[in-house]
């Protein structure tokens, strides 16, 4: 079997339910950038030397196929394997037991991040992590977009933040002057 099929070379794709669209559809958009957060959490998780966040890290990358999945078909019966509200608990519940380790009154103050290379991984899959909701977003003004999507996202980016948070070996925090 070969990897290539031609059948893209003029700009159109297939999508799992086999719609064909362009390959700038903001639906290939959306998907394109969970795929390539996928890549960047690979990418951390290799710079990190706690365990559970490890864990944490590779079940994300997993829902994050359920993610791309979901965004890469129109019609929702036939969703591969739907994200639901019991994952946007579990990011909720990860969230919650980093920020119980970390001291909670620096917790919301802005740094500069990347005070080692894990950190400043997360921080970069953070960043595209908020493009690919804004993506979705977009996806959504033309299209239904089931709202557990919408949520996993949104607190996937909140989930990504506070482990890079966790992570930093010293803060830089801003001070604004006025």
């Amino acid at each position: 079997m070969k990897i290539y099929t031609k059948t893209g070379d003029k700009g159109q794709t297939s999508l799992y339910d086999g719609h064909r669209v362009p390959k700038n559809d903001i639906r290939v958009e959306s998907y394109g950038t969970i795929d390539e957060l996928n890549a960047s959490i690979g990418v951390a998780r290799q710079y990190c030397r706690d365990a559970s966040v490890k864990e944490a890290l590779f079940r994300i990358q997993r829902l994050l196929f359920n993610v791309a999945g979901m965004l890469a078909t129109k019609d929702s019966s036939q969703f591969p394997e739907p994200i639901t509200d019991e994952d946007v608990r579990w990011l909720e519940q990860t969230i919650d037991y980093y920020l119980d380790k970390m001291n909670r009154d620096e917790v919301f103050q802005f740094i500069i991040p990347g005070s080692n290379f894990f950190s400043a991984s997360m921080h970069v899959s953070r960043t595209i992590c908020r493009r690919a909701e804004r993506r979705m977003l977009t996806l959504a003004e033309q299209e239904p977009v089931p709202e557990a999507l919408m949520k996993f996202i949104n607190r996937l980016s909140d989930t990504l933040y506070t482990v890079a948070r966790y992570s930093e070996t010293e803060l830089n925090l801003v001070n604004f002057k006025k």
